[in-house]
């Protein structure tokens, strides 16, 4: 009699992990075709100037504009190549709504890097 309940619970382990492993594949394939799933949460505004930025010898030059309905404060900020030289935070300007601003800053030598920073207002 050893052999049939050997055989009843291999059975029964087989079938438990059989159903297991389909419940978990049509509920991967309920996911793919849009079936339940968690409802989305709200999207962000969209926000923020588009910048560019150029850099010729010692001069940064960056152009701001905003696009978007929300105000966009950025700030221009400047590191010099030679350690003697100071690097430079510029003051935070308020771009508004379909507005254009134009930042500006230099180094007695060489920039090293240049780069804006936003702030939604």
């Amino acid at each position: 009699m050893r052999p049939t309940r050997r055989r009843t619970w291999a059975l029964l382990a087989a079938s438990a992990v059989a159903v297991a492993l389909a419940a978990s594949i049509g509920i991967s394939v309920a996911g793919r075709m849009g079936g339940a799933s968690a409802p989305a949460g709200p999207t962000p505004d969209p926000s923020g100037a588009e910048c560019r930025t150029t850099v010729q010898g010692s001069q940064v030059v960056a152009y701001c504009h905003n696009p978007y309905p929300s105000i966009d404060r950025v700030q221009l900020h400047t590191e010099c190549s030679r350690w003697w030289d100071i690097d430079a935070d510029g003051i935070p300007v308020d771009v508004a709504p379909g507005q254009t601003v134009r930042l500006d800053d230099r180094c007695w030598k060489e920039v090293a890097s240049a780069w804006v920073t936003h702030r939604r207002i």
